[in-house]
């Protein structure tokens, strides 16, 4: 029953492109016990389904400029291989470090968003 809603809420996300992925390795991890290696790389697995939907979807919505698209594709495939090199040579206790100090820098990056908001609508009021 938990992996239905892990999917509903993680693919809802991932259509709003919103990064559906590090929500269902949050999920999964936590909730389902999985560790951080296997948990990433079935959010890779779930990534290919859930992203064609929604990337056919926003093409039907020309909301994608695919010369952008094709630029960083080719170098994101390079990244993914150099990452999933790295992933193999560190434990899942530091891989999960490392996803956790990622989030956190999200995190802190939205506070700081919303922050610069809030004082430009104070100023204006």
């Amino acid at each position: 029953m938990l992996e239905i809603i892990f999917g509903i809420i993680a693919g809802t996300i991932t259509g709003l492109g919103m990064g559906g992925g590090t929500i269902l390795i949050l999920l999964l991890t936590l909730f389902n016990g999985l560790e951080q290696h296997i948990a990433q790389a079935t959010n890779l697995v779930f990534f290919i389904p859930t992203s064609l939907a929604a990337i056919f979807t926003n093409l039907k919505q020309n909301n994608v400029d695919l010369k952008l698209t094709v630029i960083i594709s080719i170098f994101g495939i390079i990244g993914a291989i150099i990452g999933a090199v790295i992933s193999e040579k560190i434990t899942s206790d530091s891989l999960r470090k490392y996803f956790a100090i990622f989030i956190f820098i999200i995190a802190l990056r939205e506070i700081y968003e919303l922050y610069k908001e809030y004082k430009i609508k104070r100023k204006n009021a």
